[in-house]
C-alpha cells in the first residue's frame, strides 16, 4: 500500500515538473522593435478606425507591426493622427502573425527624446 501511494505521488510530481518545463518553453518571447509610428487609418488607409502601426526597416523592406493597444486613446497616438509620424519609437512586446499581418502586444512604448 505504501509503495503504491509513493509511486502515485512520484508519478504526479513528474507530470507536474514536465508540465512546468513545457509551459516555460511555450511562453512567448518579448522583442524590441525600433521604427516610425504612424496611424493605420490616416497614414496607411488600411483600417476603418485610428490605430497605431510601427513601421520597421528590415533589410530593404518596410514592415508594418499593428500595435494591439487602445488605439486612438493612447497618449502617443496624438502625434500620428492626421497623417503625421513619429520617428525613433521603440516598442517592446510580443509579436504574432496572422494572415500575413504582424501584430505586437506592447508592454512598453518609448518615444525618442
Amino acid at each position: 500500500m505504501i509503495r503504491a501511494t509513493f509511486a502515485a505521488v512520484a508519478l504526479a510530481a513528474g507530470v507536474f515538473a514536465f508540465g512546468a518545463v513545457v509551459l516555460a518553453e511555450d511562453k512567448p518571447k518579448e522583442v524590441k522593435l525600433v521604427g516610425s509610428l504612424v496611424c493605420g487609418k490616416c497614414q496607411l488607409k488600411d483600417s476603418t478606425k485610428c490605430n497605431n502601426v510601427l513601421q520597421v526597416k528590415e533589410g530593404d523592406k518596410l514592415v508594418n507591426y499593428v500595435l494591439a493597444d487602445a488605439g486612438a486613446k493612447e497618449p502617443y497616438h496624438e502625434g500620428v493622427c492626421g497623417g503625421d509620424k513619429v520617428e525613433g519609437v521603440t516598442v517592446t512586446g510580443v509579436v504574432t502573425e496572422k494572415d500575413g499581418k504582424k501584430t505586437i502586444k506592447p508592454s512598453k512604448v518609448e518615444l525618442k527624446k
